[in-house]
């Protein structure tokens, strides 16, 4: 339109001047009165034309540009025109509305935004290439992560983390709760949430680990209990009797034989009370006596301990440790016999002619006992630290469970797992 109006003006000044130029000619005093009256009319038809169709189309451009650089705060000016000026309002009051949506979406992504960071679970969210969008808080201590932005753009699988790996194995809109080999338990969902008409992959981590072990413990602890009151009692009556008969019978010819299967009986009697009373020590563990002790020393203690038990069976017990004295919180007494279980536990997966390194850390305080015995079984890892669970055949499921309780006790994060170059490791690191 701006283009129709200056072809309208430079034509009408062409033909104004070659009027001019016939009044010169002509020196008619007539004509040169009908040219000006023609000059002021055609003036007062361009102020006319671009005040009723230029000025009002270029406000209507000027509104589009904003709109094209989505600036929603500027307003366009009214031009003096019924149509124009209804226009103009309209377009005013479109601006207002999407200013305030804009605000009123940028307050909600924000307080969406505190939200998410604020939250107890573990929030992954992921783009339509299955790379990491964001990681809040909860998931970075989740997986053990100091910086979670620096896995932007990045898979699940680059996260150094058994979970992440797991993660990946959830089909979508499932839940799963999974179990590691850290014993952790964690909920978790794989969803997705639409964004701009397109389904944005995101997972929810919630972890189940204090709230599973205090109902684990409040059913064993009531089971042992009741098992163990009515065993004692049991075993203590028989005991009693046979020993009465025992007596009864001992110098007695031809008796020789029955004593024998008495003292037998008795003494089977004595082993299932010796049995019952090792679950009864796990509900009974005392409360940690926590004082600040040399890691190293510690460690040192129950390797010259165990050194005689490994050498019986031809195993090399090795001790790696750092040159810094690590300090930590710990109760010597309870940690020496996590320390004594761990280390008869990698004896008995060897059996014979091996080795067992023990490794202590500074930074961060911690050690780690690796052994080159038969290993752990993928699909029992995540039982190793369930009540009454055991990979022995004669085991009774307590040693790690008594493992378990202590280190949790002492707030320490812990795993047990066969790495694929065959070691067996038990990490143990403290957070105090």
């Amino acid at each position: 339109m701006k283009g129709l109006f200056w072809t309208l003006t430079a034509l009408l000044l062409l033909l104004l001047g070659l009027l001019g130029w016939f009044v010169v000619r002509s020196s008619s005093l007539l004509f040169f009165f009908i040219v000006e009256g023609l000059v002021i009319v055609t003036v007062i038809y361009l102020i006319v034309f671009y005040q009723k169709m230029i000025k009002p189309l270029q406000i209507i451009g000027d509104g589009m540009e904003l709109l094209r650089e989505q600036d929603f705060s500027s307003r366009l000016r009214y031009v003096g025109q019924t149509e124009a000026d209804r226009i103009v309002e309209i377009f005013n009051k479109m601006m207002e509305q999407l200013k305030h949506e804009r605000i009123s979406l940028r307050e909600q992504n924000h307080f969406l935004d505190l939200l998410v960071k604020a939250s107890p679970l573990g929030v992954v969210i992921l783009n339509l290439d299955e790379e990491i969008v964001s990681l809040n808080p909860a998931a970075c201590k989740i997986f053990q992560l100091p910086e979670g932005e620096k896995y932007q753009g990045k898979k699940l699988i680059d996260i150094p983390s058994v979970l992440a790996q797991e993660l990946q194995k959830i089909p979508m809109y499932e839940s799963q709760t999974l179990r590691l080999s850290d014993a952790n338990i964690y909920k978790c969902i794989h969803s997705s949430f639409v964004d701009k008409g397109f389904h944005h992959p995101f997972y929810l981590l919630e972890s189940l680990t204090e709230e599973v072990f205090k109902a684990e413990k409040k059913a064993y602890e009531k089971v042992i209990r009741m098992i163990a009151h009515e065993v004692n009692n049991t075993t203590a009556g028989i005991t009693s009797t046979l020993d009465t008969l025992q007596h009864s019978f001992e110098g007695q010819p031809g008796m020789e034989e029955v004593c024998e299967v008495l003292q037998v009986s008795v003494d089977r009697c004595y082993s299932m009370s010796r049995f019952i009373t090792n679950f009864a020590d796990v509900v009974r563990i005392p409360a940690p006596d926590l004082r600040r002790v040399d890691l190293k020393q510690v460690v040192l203690s129950c390797k010259r301990f165990m050194e005689t038990a490994c050498a019986n069976r031809s195993i090399d017990l090795v001790l790696d440790v750092c040159e810094s004295n690590p300090c930590v919180y710990m109760d010597t007494a309870l940690f020496e016999q996590v320390l004594v279980n761990i280390i008869k536990n990698a004896a008995e997966s060897i059996g014979e002619n091996g080795v067992i390194s023990i490794c202590v850390t500074a930074q961060p305080a911690g050690l780690e006992i690796a052994d080159n015995g038969k290993g752990i079984q993928k699909e029992a890892e995540s039982k190793l630290f369930t009540p009454f669970f055991s990979t022995k055949p004669k085991g009774q499921g307590i040693g790690l469970i008594f493992i378990r309780e202590v280190l949790q006790q002492h707030h320490c994060s812990f795993s047990l797992k066969t790495g694929e170059d065959g070691l067996t490791r038990f990490r143990i690191l403290f957070h105090s």
